[in-house]
This record gives structure tokens, C-alpha cells and sequence, in this order.
């Protein structure tokens, strides 16, 4: 249950903040206040801090100009591994297949790779299968971790806590994440029009 709490929490965090993010955040607090003591708590509770005392304008602005203006803190999972190729489309299915399973719709228009899907969808029940697409997706996030560690972003406390739900990396990704880091995703001359990223021109 302390997996899907985090998750749950993390998806809502992971949201573009505006007045209903600040009227959860007693919620959002009270949730995080009643985890186990760890990683998690930790820096969900310091990303918490962060959203008290920081104006909602200047939230909306930090993320903009972190995730919608910056390609190597991109919130969309699959990217990492397959950049705008057309391997990503397959990629894509995975997500919306597991989405499917679980009986779970996205609205139209959202991509189901996006971080912030992916953890509601495990906080809302479907934990195994949203883990697995994690797990399988982790050089990502851990590249991302890093991305947002360099902008000194608070958002890096909310990645980590995820990360902090996952097992132990394995000497395999850690490989792949040291590679990803030092090559970035795949690139490829014809794009995926139908699942380029909002904003892509950047």
C-alpha cells in the first residue's frame, strides 16, 4: 500500500501545478505524513516543503521551462529508449495495452508513457503492471534523476522517490543508464508524427 501511496502522490506532483494542486496539498501532506519512514517520505515531504512556500506562477514556470523547454528532463518514458523513432510506437502500445488491462482510459491526447500516467496507474490499483513498465523504463528515469539533479530542479526529490519504490538496479541497467547518459536516445531522420511530444519544436 506505501507503493501505491507514493506513486499516487507522485502522479499528482508530476502534474502541471496549478490551484488544484495547491488545494490538495493538505491531502498530498497528510498522505506522505502517514508513510513509512524512508526515501520516499523523505523527499516527498521536501518537494511538499518546496510547494508551501513557492508561488503558483512561479511553479507553473519552473515547469514549463523544465520539462516542456528541456528534451533531457523529458516526462515521457519511452523517448529515453527509443528518442522520436518509429520503435516508439510499439513502445507506445506497451503502455496503452497495460492501461487497457487495467481497465483504465487516458484522456485523448495524452500519451501513456508519461511518468505522472504511469504512477497514477499504479496508485490507483494496477501497481504490478505499472511497476514492470518502471522497471523496464528505469535508464530513463535514472537519466532523468540526473537531468534534473544538474538543473538543481526540486522536481529530482519527486523522480527519486519513485525510483526509491523500485528494487535495486541490476548491473544490466546500470549499463544501460551509463550508456543512455553518455549517448542520449536514438535518432532517426523520418519522425512518428502521430506520437511526436506536445511542444516538440525545441
Amino acid at each position: 500500500m506505501s507503493e501505491r501511496a507514493v506513486h499516487l502522490t507522485a502522479s499528482v506532483l508530476l502534474g502541471y501545478p496549478d490551484e488544484r494542486l495547491v488545494e490538495a496539498l493538505p491531502l498530498l501532506a497528510e498522505t506522505v505524513a502517514g508513510l513509512p519512514a524512508g526515501e520516499p517520505a523523505e523527499r516527498l515531504a521536501a518537494f511538499l516543503d518546496h510547494l508551501a512556500v513557492t508561488p503558483v506562477a512561479d511553479l507553473a514556470e519552473h515547469y514549463v521551462a523544465t520539462f516542456d523547454l528541456k528534451r533531457r528532463c523529458c516526462l515521457y518514458l519511452s523517448y529515453y529508449a527509443y528518442g522520436d523513432t518509429r520503435k516508439r510506437g510499439m513502445a507506445l502500445l506497451r503502455f496503452k495495452h497495460a492501461f487497457r488491462a487495467a481497465g483504465f482510459e487516458l484522456a485523448d491526447g495524452e500519451l501513456p508513457d508519461h511518468l505522472a500516467a504511469v504512477c497514477e496507474l499504479s496508485g490507483r490499483g494496477a501497481t504490478e503492471p505499472a511497476t514492470r513498465l518502471l522497471r523496464e523504463h528505469r535508464p530513463g528515469l535514472e537519466t532523468l534523476l540526473e537531468a534534473l539533479r544538474q538543473e538543481r530542479s526540486p522536481y529530482q526529490d519527486v523522480v527519486a522517490a519513485v525510483l526509491a519504490t523500485l528494487p535495486p538496479p541490476t548491473a544490466r541497467e546500470r549499463a544501460a543508464a551509463a550508456r543512455l547518459a553518455a549517448e542520449g536516445p536514438p535518432a532517426e531522420e523520418v519522425g512518428l508524427e502521430p506520437f511526436s511530444m506536445p511542444g516538440d519544436a525545441r
